[in-house]
């Protein structure tokens, strides 16, 4: 094996694990803030509309959600990586066994507590699958495929994508509050400032990588 493939091996050796946690503890910090109860993540604004009309739990939502918005990604010659296989799976299928583990708290102090430590924690988990470089979510995908094929603004994209599935959650029964809007404000803020830490940086020749300066989304 020449110094290039093992180095290559070497940071897949990273990439993938890292890939894997971070996706794990963002399905933990989806629950933490569901179970806050003061509002949710965008897409989970929806994804809790939706489970209150099909007879799914919010993680296998989050999975056919996800699933779902894979197929827009036809169209728009978008091509998955192994990181949008894992991130369309994992946070769905961590997000309801913690689910049932935490109690959603009684007194506003720790709800605020647990949506402080959802956001937090949603922004390391972000920096980690982001920083592994092995594929956008397919939320992500989605926003950068169509501001490509519009070529509008990738922020334009986001927050009409992101207004529309706030509105039809809420319109569903999905919660709204001040999760929701501290979640919007902070999370690109935070994941800025973590994500050079968990950044692998890769060879100049290997495949394709993500576009680190955009504020990454699932």
């Amino acid at each position: 094996m020449g110094p290039m493939a093992q180095l290559r091996a070497g940071r897949l050796g990273r990439r993938i694990p890292q890939l894997v946690l971070g996706l794990v503890l963002y399905g933990i910090s989806m629950a933490l803030l569901v179970r806050g109860a003061l509002g949710v993540m965008p897409w989970d604004v929806l994804h809790q509309g939706l489970a209150q009309h099909i007879p799914l739990t919010l993680g296998q939502v989050v999975i056919v959600t996800s699933v779902a918005v894979l197929v827009l990604w036809i169209p728009l010659r978008q091509p998955p990586g192994l990181g949008t296989v894992l991130n369309a799976v994992v946070i769905g299928l961590v997000v309801d066994p913690v689910l049932t583990w935490i109690d959603e708290p009684a007194g506003l102090v720790p709800r605020m507590a647990l949506m402080t430590a959802g956001i937090v924690l949603n922004a390391v988990a972000t920096a980690m699958y982001i920083g592994a470089q092995l594929g956008p979510g397919p939320r992500d995908g989605l926003m950068t495929g169509l501001a490509k094929t519009t070529g509008r603004s990738i922020r334009l994209v986001r927050t009409v994508i992101e207004v529309t599935v706030v509105v039809l959650g809420w319109l569903l029964g999905g919660v709204v509050g001040l999760g929701t809007v501290a979640y919007a404000l902070l999370i690109g803020p935070l994941t800025q400032a973590i994500l050079p830490v968990f950044v692998v940086p890769l060879a100049t020749d290997d495949l394709a990588t993500d576009d680190l300066d955009r504020r990454p989304r699932r």
